[in-house]
C-alpha cells in the first residue's frame, strides 16, 4: 500500500514538473533586442518639500540624464515634455534608463528642440505585489512627485499642465490608483501606459490591503467612467514569456464603450511582434522604440508639450500600437492625387494575379486593375509588398484617360504591417466610386522589392475546422489541406474559446515550383482581445504554432482565426492536436494560486488523520502515510459542487446573504469586459471541473514538501546533536509553564511594537526546536536499544531482573529503556512533524510582511499597517501550548473527539473562501489548531 502511494505521488509530481516546465520554459526564446546607454547614465535627485521628505523617507524622485544632457539639467531648468516612470514590485528606479536613453537619442534627430524629460520614482524596491500595505503610501508620494515635477517648469511661458506616466508591473496599478485620491486633479495626468501590470486582480492575494486597494481602484474607474474619459490608458501584456503576470490580468477593467482604454499583448504591437518576460518588457528595444515614437508624435510643435487633444492621442496610439498604417488618422492629406507624369510607366493588368519584382535601376511604375469586370465575381482585392516604407502605394482611380489615371484617391490607409511585408485588403463593396485600382511599384531610389496582388473571393478562401477536445490527449488530430491558389487563406478554429485549451498546430508547406518567393506569415488572430501572434517562415517548410489563449470568450463562436499569408501554387497541410504539457501549463498559469490552498487542505486532513488515530488507538501514524491519505477529493469537491449548484437558486443566495458569508471564490476574471453575466458564469465552471487535478497537484506539493521537511529535520538534528546531552525522554525540548507565559507575553509585545510576522516566525522556531529534540531522542533510543538487543529482549520477557540491566536505567531523567518508550517518542515525533508542516504555512504566508519590515527597518521599527497582528496572539499561544503537547495527553483529553471532527469541514470551507484569498488560509488553520491547544489543557 505504501509503495502504491509513493508511485501515485511520483506520478503527481511528474504532472506538476511537466506543467511547471511548460509554464516557465515552454515558449519562444527571448527575441528582444537590448537597449544600451551610449553614455554613462546619471540620476539627478529632485528635492521634495520637507514635509513630504519626512513623511516618505524611503522614497525619492529622480531625473534621468546622460553625458552632456546630464550636465545641462543639473540646475533643473527644464524645457522638455515630462514623462514619469514608475517601477513595479521590487523594481528599481534605474529601470528608467532604457526609456530615457532611447528618448535622448531620438531627440537628437528632432527639430525645434523637442525632447523628453524622463523622471523616475524610487519606491525602495518594495514587494508591493506581495504586501499591499505600501500601495497607498506609494500613491500619495506619486501625487506629490507629479506636483514637484510640474513646479520645475514654472519658468516657461507655456508650462506643461500634465505628466505622462509609464508604469511597469504594480507601478501601472499605482498610476491608476492616483484617481482614487480625494484631492487629486484629474487633469494632471491624461495618458498612462502600463507594462505587464495586473489590472484585473493581484497575482497572489496574500493580505487584505492588496484586495482593498484593487477594489477601490476598480470601483473608481467603473463608477466614474464618464469623468475619466479624458484619460487615455494603454495596457501592454508581455505574452507567454511573462509567467509572473499572465497577460489576461493586464486587460483593463473598464466599461466596454470607452474607446480611450486599450489593452493588448506585446506580440500584436507592430514592429515589435515578440513576447517579453516580466523584466524584459522594460528594456525590450522594439517596444521601447514604439513607446518613444508615440511620445514624440504626441508632442505639439508649438508648445513642445504633450497634446491634450483626445482624438490625436488615440490616433497616435492606434498607429504605433494597434495598426501601423501609412499615416495616422486625422493627418492632413490631399483628397485627390494627380498622377499624370510618366505615361509610359503605366500598365494595365488583366490577369487575376500580379507578381512583380522591381529592377535594380530606379524607375516609375504603376499597375492598373479594372473593377468593372471583377465586381460580381470577386469580393476583395489583396496586395502586399516587401517595400516597408509606409507611403501611399494603392490608389483608387476616379477618372482615367486612354493609358493612365487622371484623378485618384489614396486607399492605402488600411495598410497593415507584418514582419516581412505590408499588406492591404480592400472590400470591393466599399469602392463603388472607383473605376480602377492603381498599385505603385516605383523604386526611384533603386531599392529592389516585390509586389504581389490578386483578386479574391473570400468565401472560397475561408475554411473551418473543429479543434480536438481537450480530453483527446493528443490522439485525435484535426487536419485540413489548403491548395493555395491565392495569397491569403483563413482557417476558422471552431470551439476554441477557453483558456484551458492548448494545441500544437503544425503547418507543412510544399511547393511545385521552386523560385524566389516572399515568406509565408501565419497569424493566430483572436477576435475578442488583441493577443495576435505571428510566425514567419520560408517556403517550403514545417512550422509549429502554439495554439493558446490569454483570455476566454463565453460565447461559442469561431472567434479564433488562423490567417495564412501564403505563396501561390503551394500546398499547406494544417494539423491540430491537443498538447497535454501545454494544457498543464495553462492550468498552472491560470489556476496556480489555487494549488497552495489544496496543499493546505491536504496537510489539514493529514492532521485530522493523526488526531483520529490518537483518539482510536492512542498512537500517531507515520507522517508520510498521514499526508498521503490527505488526498480525499470526494470529500472536498462534492460539497463544493453542491454549493456551486445551490448558489444558482435565489433562495440559497438569500440564505447566503443572511448569514453574511463572503462570495464563493472562483477563478479571477479571464473574460473581456462586456460579456454577459450568465454566459460568463456558465463558462467559468471549468475551474471547478479542474479542481480534482489541482487537488492532486497540491497533494503532491504537500507530500513531497513534508518529506523534505522530515529530511531537513533529520539533517539539522545530526548537526546539532553534539551540542546537546543525549536524552531519551519524550519531554525533551518542552518548556515550563512560567517560561511559556513569559515567551507568549514577550512575543506578543514584540509583534505589537514591531512586526507580527516576526513573532509568528520566532514562535515557530521554538516548536521546531521541540521537533529537533524529539528527533535526537528517537535516534538515541534506537541506537541504545540496538547496542544491547539480547539483554533488552530478556528484560522485556522478565527472564532477568531489570535492576541488573544497567544500560536500561534512567538516563538524564528518562524512564527505563524499552520498545514502548521508543514508540512513545516516535508517536510524539510523527505528531509534531505533522504540526510543523501546518505551522510552516502561516510562516510562509506572512514572510512578505517580514521581509518588507526588515528592508524598511532603518526608516521605521514598526510595520504599519500589519495584517499579521490579529493572528499573533492566537498563533503564538497555540505554538507555545503545542510545544509541550504529546500523544498521551491528547488521548485522555475530553475535547479530542470534537477536535478530530473539525479538519474536514474547515478544509471544505477553506477551499470555498480561500482559493483566491490566500491570507484567509491562516484563519482556518488557527481555527483548527486552537481546539488542539485546548486539548493539552483539558
Amino acid at each position: 500500500m505504501k509503495l502504491a502511494t509513493v508511485a501515485f505521488y511520483v506520478l503527481a509530481l511528474g504532472l506538476l514538473v511537466v506543467g511547471l516546465r511548460e509554464l516557465l520554459a515552454g515558449f519562444e526564446e527571448n527575441r528582444c533586442s537590448m537597449t544600451y546607454m551610449f553614455e554613462y547614465p546619471e540620476y539627478r535627485r529632485v528635492a521634495m518639500p520637507c514635509r513630504i521628505a519626512r513623511l516618505y523617507p524611503a522614497y525619492g524622485l529622480y531625473l534621468y540624464g546622460e553625458g552632456l544632457y546630464a550636465q545641462e539639467i543639473r540646475a533643473l531648468k527644464l524645457t522638455g515634455a515630462p514623462v514619469l516612470f514608475l517601477p513595479g514590485n521590487a523594481g528599481s528606479y534605474k529601470q528608467a534608463r532604457s526609456l530615457g536613453s532611447v528618448a535622448l537619442r531620438k531627440a537628437e534627430n528632432m527639430e525645434g528642440g523637442v525632447h523628453l524629460n524622463v523622471f523616475t520614482v524610487d519606491f525602495n524596491e518594495e514587494l508591493v505585489a506581495l504586501y499591499g500595505g505600501s500601495l497607498r503610501r506609494q500613491t500619495h508620494f506619486l501625487h506629490e512627485s507629479i506636483k514637484a515635477i510640474l513646479r520645475l517648469y514654472k519658468h516657461l511661458k507655456t508650462p506643461p499642465q500634465s505628466v505622462v506616466l509609464v508604469g511597469h508591473s504594480m507601478g501601472g496599478v499605482v498610476a491608476r490608483a492616483l484617481f482614487t485620491l480625494p484631492r487629486f486633479n484629474t487633469h494632471l495626468v491624461n495618458l498612462i501606459i502600463t507594462q505587464a501590470s495586473p489590472h484585473q486582480a493581484p497575482v497572489l492575494a496574500l493580505d487584505p490591503f492588496l484586495l482593498d486597494f484593487y477594489t477601490a481602484v476598480r470601483q473608481k474607474w467603473l463608477n466614474q467612467a464618464n469623468k475619466l474619459r479624458n484619460v487615455t490608458v494603454l495596457s501592454v501584456g508581455g505574452g507567454y514569456r511573462d509567467y509572473l503576470v499572465r497577460s489576461g490580468l493586464t486587460s483593463l477593467p473598464c466599461s466596454p464603450g470607452d474607446p480611450n482604454k486599450l489593452s493588448l499583448v506585446v506580440t500584436a504591437v507592430p514592429k515589435t511582434w515578440v513576447s517579453t518576460d516580466h523584466l524584459s518588457i522594460v528594456w525590450c528595444k522594439e517596444l521601447v522604440l514604439a513607446t518613444v515614437r508615440a511620445f514624440f508624435d504626441l508632442i505639439e510643435p508649438e508648445t513642445r508639450q504633450f497634446t491634450v487633444d483626445q482624438e490625436r492621442k488615440m490616433a497616435v496610439i492606434n498607429h504605433h500600437f494597434i495598426r501601423h498604417s501609412v499615416r495616422m488618422l486625422g493627418e492632413s492629406q490631399d483628397t485627390s492625387i494627380s498622377i499624370l507624369d510618366f505615361p509610359e510607366a503605366w500598365s494595365e493588368v488583366n490577369t487575376l494575379r500580379l507578381a512583380y519584382s522591381t529592377p535594380k535601376e530606379g524607375q516609375v511604375k504603376y499597375f492598373m486593375f479594372a473593377l468593372s469586370s471583377r465586381r460580381k465575381a470577386y469580393s476583395h482585392f489583396y496586395c502586399r509588398s516587401n517595400n516597408l516604407e509606409m507611403t501611399s502605394w494603392v490608389h483608387g482611380c476616379m477618372h482615367k484617360n486612354s493609358s493612365s489615371c487622371v484623378h485618384a484617391v489614396d486607399l492605402s490607409m488600411g495598410t497593415e504591417l507584418l514582419p516581412p511585408y505590408k499588406v492591404l485588403t480592400l472590400s470591393l463593396s466599399d469602392l463603388s466610386f472607383v473605376t480602377h485600382l492603381v498599385v505603385s511599384a516605383s523604386n526611384i531610389n533603386g531599392k529592389q522589392f516585390k509586389v504581389e496582388c490578386e483578386w479574391q473571393r473570400q468565401e472560397s478562401l475561408t475554411l473551418s475546422v473543429s479543434v480536438p477536445h481537450v480530453l483527446s490527449f493528443g490522439f485525435t488530430v484535426s487536419e485540413v489541406t489548403v491548395n493555395s491558389s491565392g495569397l491569403l487563406h483563413t482557417i476558422q478554429l471552431q470551439h476554441f474559446q477557453q483558456v484551458y485549451q492548448a494545441f500544437r498546430i503544425n503547418v507543412a508547406s510544399q511547393c511545385k515550383v521552386h523560385k524566389d518567393r516572399l515568406p509565408s506569415v501565419y497569424r493566430l488572430k483572436v477576435a475578442w482581445f488583441r493577443e495576435d501572434s505571428l510566425t514567419t517562415v520560408s517556403v517550403p517548410s514545417v512550422a509549429e504554432i502554439s495554439g493558446m489563449l490569454h483570455t476566454s470568450h463565453p460565447d461559442d463562436i469561431s472567434g479564433v482565426l488562423l490567417q495564412l499569408h501564403t505563396a501561390p501554387n503551394c500546398q499547406y497541410k494544417i494539423s491540430i492536436r491537443t498538447s497535454i504539457p501545454k494544457v498543464l501549463g495553462q492550468v498552472l498559469r491560470f489556476c496556480g494560486p489555487m494549488v497552495p490552498v489544496y496543499t493546505a487542505v491536504t496537510l489539514l486532513l493529514a492532521y485530522g488523520r493523526q488526531l483520529s488515530s490518537i483518539l482510536k488507538t492512542g498512537r500517531a501514524v507515520d507522517m508520510t502515510l498521514a499526508v498521503g491519505s490527505g488526498l480525499q477529493p470526494h470529500k472536498i469537491n462534492l460539497p463544493l459542487y453542491l454549493v456551486h449548484i445551490l448558489l444558482s437558486c435565489n433562495w440559497f443566495q438569500e440564505v447566503w446573504s443572511i448569514l453574511c458569508l463572503p462570495p464563493m471564490d472562483t477563478l479571477s476574471q479571464t473574460f473581456p469586459d462586456g460579456a454577459s453575466h450568465e454566459k460568463v458564469a456558465s463558462a467559468e465552471e471549468w475551474p471547478h471541473l479542474l479542481s480534482p487535478l489541482l487537488y492532486i497537484l497540491g497533494a503532491a506539493v504537500a507530500y513531497w514538501g513534508s518529506t523534505l521537511l522530515h529530511l531537513f529535520i533529520r539533517l539539522i538534528s545530526l548537526i546539532l546533536a553534539p551540542l546537546h546531552r543525549p536524552s531519551v525522554s519524550r519531554d525533551c525540548g518542552t518548556l515550563r509553564l512560567r517560561t511559556q507565559l513569559l515567551i507568549c507575553v514577550s512575543l506578543t509585545v514584540l509583534g505589537g511594537t514591531s512586526c507580527g510576522a516576526l513573532s509568528i516566525f520566532a514562535s515557530s522556531l521554538f516548536h521546531l526546536y521541540r521537533v529537533l529534540r524529539l528527533q535526537m531522542a528517537e535516534r538515541s533510543l534506537s541506537h541504545m536499544l540496538n547496542l544491547v538487543p539480547l539483554k533488552h529482549q530478556q528484560s522485556e520477557n522478565g527472564t532477568i531482573n531489570a535492576e541488573s540491566f544497567s544500560t536500561s536505567k534512567e538516563c538524564c531523567g528518562a524512564p527505563l529503556l524499552s520498545e514502548s518508550a521508543l514508540q512513545e517518542v516516535r508517536d510524539d515525533l510523527q505528531l509534531h512533524l505533522s504540526l510543523s508542516a501546518l505551522f510552516m504555512l502561516p510562516v510562509m504566508l506572512s514572510m512578505p510582511s517580514l521581509i518588507h519590515w526588515i528592508r524598511n527597518l532603518r526608516y521605521s521599527t514598526q510595520l504599519d499597517p500589519d495584517h499579521c497582528w490579529p493572528h499573533t496572539v492566537p498563533l503564538v499561544a497555540v505554538y507555545m501550548l503545542l510545544t509541550n503537547c504529546n500523544t498521551f495527553k491528547l488521548s485522555y483529553s475530553k475535547l479530542l473527539s470534537l477536535t478530530s471532527c473539525l479538519p474536514l469541514p474547515l478544509a471544505i470551507t477553506m477551499v470555498t473562501f480561500s482559493s483566491l484569498h490566500l491570507y484567509r488560509v491562516t484563519y482556518f488553520l488557527s481555527a483548527a489548531l486552537i481546539p488542539l491547544a485546548l486539548c493539552c489543557l483539558v
